[in-house]
């Protein structure tokens, strides 16, 4: 089965078929054996051994590994999976800045923006109040605001409309 693998940032493709693994074209003996008793998988490639412990992230194929007492962080995806992330990350790169939207049922408190401002990644936009907190809702990515919707005193339901931002003007 062939992977794609992400490790720090550098892209490697695994293709593993029984007893080897293939890595960007060279073939070596692998094996992975559990140690009893704990989290520890011993790794052989070719003649080295390696300590490996394997953790899952938040998301399908993120792995933090922490290999021979280094750390490191990978996303392993079959040639599907990550056919459909490189798709999906490609648009919504395409799209711009994603609007801001309630994510949960409150009342706005505060709008912190104005149309035409310009705001950076985690800047405060608004803050809704929820089960008696105030939630200061921030924006993902930097962005102009080209609309607000929001208005102090409105009550909002889950999924509203709050800002919209456009991209930032080409300098």
């Amino acid at each position: 089965m062939k992977y794609i693998v992400d490790v720090n940032g550098e892209r490697v493709i695994v293709d593993l078929d029984g007893a080897y693994a293939e890595v960007d074209g060279e073939r070596v003996a692998a094996s992975l054996a559990a140690v009893e008793g704990t989290p520890v998988r011993l790794l052989r490639i070719g003649e080295q051994v390696h300590r490996l412990v394997a953790r899952r992230g938040l998301s399908r194929g993120r792995w933090t590994l922490d290999l021979d007492g280094q750390r490191v962080e990978a996303e392993a995806l079959d040639e599907r999976m990550r056919a459909i992330r490189d798709l999906t990350a490609a648009a919504a790169e395409a799209s711009g800045p994603a609007p801001l939207m309630a994510p949960m049922p409150g009342l706005v408190v505060r709008v912190s923006v104005a149309v035409g401002d310009t705001v950076s990644a985690g800047q405060g936009l608004v803050v809704v109040e929820a089960m008696k907190m105030e939630n200061e809702l921030r924006a993902s990515v930097a962005g102009v605001v080209t609309a607000v919707l929001a208005v102090p005193g409105q009550a909002v339901d889950k999924g509203a409309l709050l800002v919209e931002l456009g991209p930032l003007p080409s300098e």
